[in-house]
């Protein structure tokens, strides 16, 4: 995508608001056809909010939370994270973005199979050059605000589901981003595992971060302390109890 330099590429975003979405939508041309994955949105992402992106599989969600985190442009509209218009950056300013300002927290964890958790969590931080023995304290700090330190030493094989979960959060933390996505972060845990994960999310939040749960899993409800609904490509934001009239209805 070209920069759109008529736009000014640096805008203030209001206090406590991570991310901006103006108008942003995005298609996707497949042959001759034009696929609609998300109609034309407009929403906040703040700071010490949990943010719930709730709908069924194929519905646009997935791809709600790809544009928050970068990965891809709007095809129209505009997107602001952290006072930049995502739609004007080349790849290489998307990548850094990303690194210094994003957590990402994805539903089959994305452990490095032969590292333990510590060495796990550090590899964001070796990414951006830490030094290594700053690097590892950053780490055994994360680990222990998930209450993962005493399995440093583990290797994903060694872990529950649960537990690689939260060493996945910590690798989301350690590089301190104020933004937090997680795309069905819960969908293969138990519901014991479940509990423990979503509480931690909701204490990034009251600590201060944003945090996006992308679920299908309207049991994630209680967490939230706001719901967007995306059903057929569109989002909208809506109540608890307006949620839950429409799913007892079906």
């Amino acid at each position: 995508m070209k920069k759109q330099e008529h736009i000014n590429q640096q805008h203030e975003l209001p206090p406590g608001v991570i991310a901006k979405l103006s108008g942003v939508g995005k298609e996707y041309q497949v042959g001759d056809q034009t696929i609609v994955a998300l109609q034309p949105v407009d929403l906040e992402i703040r700071s010490g909010e949990l943010l719930l992106i709730i709908g069924p599989s194929g519905s646009g969600k997935t791809t709600l939370l790809s544009l928050l985190g970068c990965v891809i442009y709007p095809t129209y509209g505009q997107l602001w994270v952290k006072n930049k218009l995502v739609n004007a950056l080349n790849q290489n300013e998307l990548a850094a973005l990303r690194l210094h300002t994003i957590g990402f927290v994805f539903q089959s964890f994305n452990l490095i199979a032969p590292l333990n958790a510590l060495d796990n969590v550090m590899m964001p931080l070796q990414l951006k050059k830490t030094p290594r023995h700053e690097a590892k304290q950053k780490a055994l700090d994360a680990l222990s605000l998930v209450g993962m330190l005493d399995r440093k030493s583990n290797l994903p094989k060694q872990l529950s589901g649960g537990q690689q979960q939260r060493v996945a959060i910590a690798r989301a933390l350690v590089t301190d981003p104020q933004l937090v996505l997680c795309d069905e972060p819960t969908a293969s845990l138990d519901a014991s595992s479940i509990s423990t994960v979503m509480h931690e999310l909701v204490t990034l939040a009251k600590n201060g971060k944003a945090v996006c749960v992308v679920t299908h899993d309207p049991r994630l409800l209680q967490y939230a302390d706001r719901i967007i609904e995306v059903e057929a490509g569109l989002a909208t934001e809506i109540t608890k109890t307006e949620l839950n009239q429409k799913l007892a209805i079906h």
